[in-house]
């Protein structure tokens, strides 16, 4: 499909999406995007079954062959990631930085092999053509919670500064975890190699947040040099994308390096405020990455509901969803759990250790990157397996960004009321 005819296509659904929920249904509107697109992609496919107009067929054939994860993880990633990581308050992340780092770190380890190790029972339950290290795979592919979802949805729901503060910024860290874990499995699973984990685990790591401090700490003298604010931009987007092709060419997480971008900018911009006050006085650096931001994210939460059309279904997706779903929950609850309890007895946000669970398992939002990972693997999974691996995360996405993120303001706020109640009775009984 010609790219023009594309970009038509998506503005066209952004904005006759943005005014139908402005004007009647008041839903957040990342999650109206994703929700109306899936719903008009759905009505769409429906028509072609039932009517079989040969325009239609065709439309939606060109559409299907637009390479999401190409847009994604070679496009504009590493930009979405850069204007997450920009807005992370560096004062919570230092004050939360064990829990945080356990929760990027282990929390996704003990996630997708918990994920693993439960589907494989399913699958040889149901004689499921999929081996113990396939499941291990795919919980690597859905695990990771996604940091474009988290800031463009939790942000914007009320939740506490502190408790948004720790959601976010494991967010942007654990997808490294995620996609380091994912090489490393993948490799297993296609005989490619990668046998150490650790060591891959260290080069994806400590490579890109060295060549990102490098290349961020050089480039930065040039914003010093220039009294334009518009070049404050430019080199910006300079950075980023450099900073990220030379990871993805040295084999370290691309993933990793635009968030270690963002964090060193906004730091160094913070530290240099005065100056900016005067050079940038109408604020258009924050404003071109808020603007940057908010336009890539309504894309891709359209690309994703769009994406139906390219979807074939297993005949094993009615028994490997709704358990895939459950195991998603279970396993997310355990790593946070072992995390947690390895933390410390300090919980963000005063909760206690089961507020804590309920709050940071329902808060797991995932997104375009674990879909971008499970269509990298059709190129070494037979079509049977490669076709479980799109239903279930393709359903698990959609599930988490419209029943998770619809409902996680409600949960929030009960859980905000349980722990006032206990808070007050533990005051109470102190007292006595």
């Amino acid at each position: 499909m010609n790219v023009l005819l594309f970009l038509i296509i998506i503005l066209a659904f952004i904005v006759l999406i943005g005014i139908l929920n402005e004007r009647l249904f008041h839903l957040q509107s990342d999650i109206a995007l994703i929700l109306f697109s899936l719903t008009a992609a759905l009505l769409l496919v429906v028509a072609d079954r039932l009517f079989q107009i040969p325009q239609l067929h065709d439309f939606i054939g060109r559409f299907g062959e637009f390479g999401f994860e190409e847009y994604l993880m070679d496009g504009v990633l590493c930009f979405m990631l850069f204007a997450g990581a920009s807005k992370v308050n560096m004062g919570k992340f230092r004050q939360n930085i064990r829990p945080i780092s356990l929760l990027a770190l282990l929390t996704t380890a003990v996630s997708s092999f918990l994920y693993g190790i439960l589907f494989y029972g399913v699958a040889c339950l149901f004689r499921i053509p999929m081996d113990i290290w396939m499941c291990i795979l795919l919980g690597c592919v859905v695990s990771p919670t996604d940091p474009i979802a988290a800031t463009g949805i939790l942000s914007k729901i009320g939740l506490s500064k502190n408790v948004c503060s720790v959601i976010e910024n494991e967010s942007l860290f654990n997808d490294g975890t995620g996609v380091t874990l994912f090489v490393f499995v993948r490799s297993v699973v296609a005989h490619s190699g990668e046998d150490n984990f650790a060591m891959l685990m260290c080069r994806e790591i400590v490579g890109a947040v060295a060549v990102a401090l490098g290349v961020s700490f050089l480039l930065f003298f040039l914003m010093k040099l220039t009294k334009d604010p518009v070049r404050y931009i430019l080199i910006s987007l300079f950075d980023v994308a450099l900073v990220y092709i030379i990871c993805e060419a040295l084999g370290f997480s691309g993933v990793i390096a635009s968030v270690v971008c963002g964090m060193y900018f906004s730091y160094q911009m913070d530290k240099m405020e005065r100056r900016v006050r005067v050079i940038d006085p109408k604020e258009y650096y924050r404003d071109f990455w808020e603007i940057l931001e908010n336009i890539l994210n309504a894309v891709l939460f359209v690309m994703i509901g769009l994406y139906v059309f390219d979807i074939e279904i297993s005949p094993y997706a009615a028994v490997v969803i709704p358990a895939a779903i459950l195991i998603l929950l279970l396993s997310r609850i355990a790593g946070v759990f072992i995390s947690t309890v390895l933390g410390g007895r300090h919980i963000p946000g005063n909760y206690d250790l089961r507020e804590f669970l309920i709050l940071m398992a329902w808060s797991a939002l995932k997104g375009g990157l674990s879909l971008a990972l499970a269509i990298q693997t059709e190129s070494f999974l037979t079509p049977e397996v490669y076709r479980i691996f799109i239903n279930v995360t393709y359903v698990t996405i959609i599930f988490t960004v419209l029943v998770q993120g619809l409902t996680i303001r409600k949960v929030y706020f009960r859980l905000e009321a349980h722990k006032a109640a206990r808070m007050q009775h533990e005051n109470h009984t102190a007292g006595l």
